[in-house]
């Protein structure tokens, strides 16, 4: 994601600035979206936009980064301060974008969303990746993709509708067009193959879901 114009879009959910996560964050044009611009320092970047309702940002924050420009929507409004920064996002020509912030946090409901909102996004042909930096959802649409992961990450394939003909290659338990159910285990709990650098090579003829992904965690998955 480092070609071309990619945007960082820093929600309020958690951040653990990874080496990782710095290193896919290189060249990226950032924008904020309120309470996530405390992920800003951490990740050393400075967001060109900073949009929101502005009820997740305390005093300190605003003074620490006054000089970034401030779009303010009222709390009552009919989408998220992340929806209205994706859409800044694409406005100003962004052809891939990492949503840091998008899991975890004390929202379920907003991190559901997000997941929702990032595969819309890639549906409609846009690149994406939402990260905690500890943990990344990577979307996938029919067709064949890889996913950038070292080996030994564990990782689960999440179904959110039924799957036809699913491929996993470079992993622990590969799969050969295998038809999965929305809800059905089969895809927990998978690792990418000891020695393997080229990432998880995912074929789908059908269907959507999301890759989750612990990047470098090892353990034992058996009892998962």
């Amino acid at each position: 994601m480092k070609d071309g114009t990619s945007f960082l879009i820093l929600l309020g959910g958690e951040v653990v600035a990874t080496p990782r996560l710095i290193a896919q964050i290189a060249d990226h044009r950032a924008i904020a979206a309120d309470g996530g611009m405390r992920h800003a320092a951490p990740l050393g970047v400075t967001p060109e936009l900073w949009v929101g309702d502005f009820d997740s940002s305390d005093d300190a924050l605003a003074r620490d980064w006054a000089d970034v420009r401030r779009q303010s929507y009222p709390e009552d409004k009919d989408m998220t301060d992340g929806e209205l920064a994706v859409a800044e996002a694409l406005a100003r020509g962004a052809d891939a974008l990492v949503i840091a912030g998008a899991l975890g946090g004390a929202r379920s409901d907003h991190a559901v969303h997000n997941l929702l909102h990032g595969i819309s996004l890639h549906a409609g042909g846009l690149p994406v990746m939402m990260t905690s930096g500890t943990e990344e959802a990577w979307p996938l649409m029919p067709g064949d993709q890889t996913v950038d992961l070292p080996a030994g990450t564990l990782f689960s394939v999440l179904a959110f509708s039924d799957l036809c003909a699913l491929s996993l290659g470079g992993v622990d338990w590969p799969l050969t067009d295998r038809d999965v159910t929305m809800g059905q285990s089969l895809t927990l709990s998978n690792r990418v193959a000891s020695g393997n650098d080229g990432g998880v090579r995912v074929s789908l003829r059908s269907g959507t879901a999301v890759l989750l992904a612990r990047p470098g965690a090892d353990g034992d998955v058996a009892g998962a």
